[in-house]
């Protein structure tokens, strides 16, 4: 399956190796070997760019369709999640809009720099068992943010935002759950490219940027971050260990 996906990558005479040397993913051009991780994030993004793409936009697609749809039919009547002092303190920040539409973005960061169509398989696949656990809690437990007393009127982007997004799938946060997916998988990306630790930052503080918008818009509480969280860890963890066991030599393991 490696050997396929690096097809469209032979064709222009570099090969990338199915899995990653000591200092990051191996690419081997006709003359000179390459393993600087600008010269990586190139040739991860070309390879098999079309497959990440379409896998990405369709995921993101059939996502939205099924949540919207489990948003207006809801099993039970939601129950209202509580906020906590913390909540309160974060405040609402209509400028955190942006940053929390940013989310579609970030996502599509880590399989547009996974290097073979295995990897993609198990990226998709954890993205659609987080999805359908995500989307099984909201079908049978669904929740809604409590009442803020913000008039809506007064921020015309956000009063759209909370009249398609109504109330039904707050807990868990699937904007969190995604970010923090999202980053574990990015973080471990980064290391097997030897990136210089200022992007390993960047992306923590991205994702946490992600999850403080999702408070200060108002679209979640603190609790719905954590259990978004937890899921997100849930279904990227297993692969961050599996890829920091390969990348071990066999005494090791």
């Amino acid at each position: 399956m490696s050997d396929t996906w690096s097809l469209a990558s032979a064709a222009r005479g570099v090969i990338i190796d199915p899995e990653p040397s000591a200092d990051g993913l191996a690419i081997r051009g006709g003359r000179v070997g390459v393993s600087h991780w600008r010269a990586q994030t190139w040739e991860r993004i070309c390879t098999g760019w079309w497959v990440k793409m379409t896998a990405t936009t369709l995921g993101i697609g059939l996502f939205f369709l099924a949540y919207f749809w489990v948003m207006r039919h809801p099993r039970f009547v939601p129950s209202v999640v509580p906020a906590i002092w913390l909540d309160h303190a974060i405040g609402f920040e209509p400028a955190a809009l942006p940053v929390y539409f940013s989310l579609w973005l970030y996502v599509s960061l880590a399989p547009a720099l996974l290097k073979n169509l295995t990897e993609l398989l198990r990226f998709g696949v954890a993205s659609v068992l987080l999805s359908l656990t995500g989307l099984a809690v909201f079908l049978f437990w669904p929740s809604r943010v409590p009442d803020f007393g913000v008039d809506w009127t007064r921020h015309p982007s956000i009063q759209f935002l909370k009249t398609v997004d109504v109330a039904g799938n707050a807990c868990p946060s699937m904007h969190v759950a995604f970010a923090v997916f999202a980053a574990i998988w990015l973080h471990q990306v980064l290391i097997e490219m030897a990136a210089p630790t200022t992007l390993r930052w960047i992306n923590g503080i991205w994702c946490l940027a992600i999850v403080w918008s999702t408070i200060a818009t108002r679209q979640h509480v603190v609790y719905d971050v954590l259990a978004g969280a937890a899921l997100g860890i849930a279904f990227a963890w297993p692969q961050w260990r599996s890829a920091r066991m390969r990348g071990r030599p066999p005494s090791a393991r």
